[in-house]
């Protein structure tokens, strides 16, 4: 993916976060809840926060019901990779609002798009 599209993924979550978190009165842990069900409620496919660790800068999300999927098929690949960006703009947000000057990355990891796999798997960890 080129790196202009993930900076650009990774700032438009990171305000998106900063905006629905004074909005709701969120912080923390509730400001990620809140950004994987509307993303899930935008018909991208369900997002699920299965760990999250603010402390580490590690979540793993879980997607089910990908739209990528169910237009390509099983192609044997990876194939929801823009998500990355995502979940390190929603943590990194999450982190500096905390005071953290820690930041993260993202990889996916699984796509239910690969043969023998149903759901997509996401993580985040620090930068080194």
């Amino acid at each position: 993916m080129p790196r202009f599209f993930t900076k650009r993924v990774t700032k438009s979550a990171w305000h998106w976060c900063e905006k629905e978190a004074e909005l709701h009165g969120l912080a923390g842990v509730e400001v990620f809840e809140h950004y994987m069900k509307r993303l899930s409620q935008r018909g991208w496919g369900k997002f699920i926060t299965e760990e999250i660790n603010l402390e580490e800068g590690t979540c793993r999300v879980r997607l089910e019901h990908s739209a990528f999927v169910y237009h390509y098929g099983k192609v044997n690949r990876k194939i929801e990779y823009m998500f990355t960006g995502w979940f390190a703009g929603a943590m990194d947000q999450i982190l500096a609002a905390q005071g953290s000057e820690l930041r993260t990355q993202a990889e996916q990891t699984q796509s239910g798009a690969e043969d023998g796999c149903d759901v997509g798997y996401f993580v985040t960890y620090p930068l080194k």
